[in-house]
């Protein structure tokens, strides 16, 4: 069954929230391979006019996707997830995010549609922290892949 492509445009609620922790950071600085002193240093951060260690640009993905399994799997919309590989991914800040920081998502399907017998499905999170200020929009896009024929 495809993707319903009606559900275009269709909102989750909000995740739970997601509390940044410092050590989070370092790890994930850490598996990236990214030494940048920002990441695990709070008197370089600060120095840089953070108030804490900041995470990577890539962090929020884990965040953002987390938020997007309500999307994922939702039953009514049709996607075959044990098909799915990831197809690209993009971010827009309005600021980095920083330890300390308590998350939430909400998620937005901005294209559900078929190409060439494969699913595409584009996910956008809206990042906000416990203020309810914006911090940065992640666009995940996923495609099941069409069933082998042969």
């Amino acid at each position: 069954m495809p993707v319903d492509e009606s559900f275009t445009g269709r909102s989750y609620p909000p995740s739970a929230p997601y509390e940044v922790g410092r050590e989070k950071i370092r790890e994930f600085a850490r598996a990236i391979g990214d030494p940048h002193p920002a990441y695990t240093d709070p008197e370089e951060a600060r120095r840089r006019g953070h108030p804490d260690v900041v995470a990577p640009p890539t962090f929020v993905f884990a965040v953002a996707f987390e938020a997007a399994g309500a999307v994922i799997h939702d039953p009514d919309l049709g996607l075959d997830y044990s098909r799915v590989v990831h197809g690209g991914q993009r971010f827009a800040y309005t600021r980095p995010v920083r330890a300390g920081d308590v998350l939430t998502v909400t998620s937005t399907i901005e294209t559900a549609g078929t190409a060439r017998g494969n699913d595409i499905l584009e996910v956008r999170g809206e990042v906000h922290d416990a203020s309810g200020a914006h911090v940065v929009t992640a666009w995940t896009t996923l495609i099941s892949r069409a069933p082998d024929d042969g």
